[in-house]
């Protein structure tokens, strides 16, 4: 699934308790480029490439992007520790 829309891109910031700035720095694309992509309604207008490595960034944070007919996010199912 790829990432669709500010809303989702917002949504699995904020999942993963993350900050535009801690975003940007993980994607390695300037925060006014993060605010902008957040601020689409619809499907996010970006360069290819630049929406890959945000969408890649908020993957390795733990982000899962949902793939049905409505769009959504939600954190990747961890793997448990063994008992102690």
């Amino acid at each position: 699934m790829r990432l669709v829309n500010g809303r989702q891109l917002r949504a699995a910031r904020v999942l993963l308790g993350w900050n535009q700035a801690r975003l940007a720095a993980s994607a390695r694309v300037a925060i006014g480029t993060i605010r902008r992509m957040e601020s689409f309604e619809g499907d996010i207008g970006s360069q290819t490439g630049t929406l890959h490595r945000v969408q890649t960034a908020l993957e390795k944070g733990g982000i899962e992007f949902l793939d049905d007919d409505r769009p959504g996010v939600r954190l990747k199912e961890r793997p448990r520790k063994r008992g102690r």
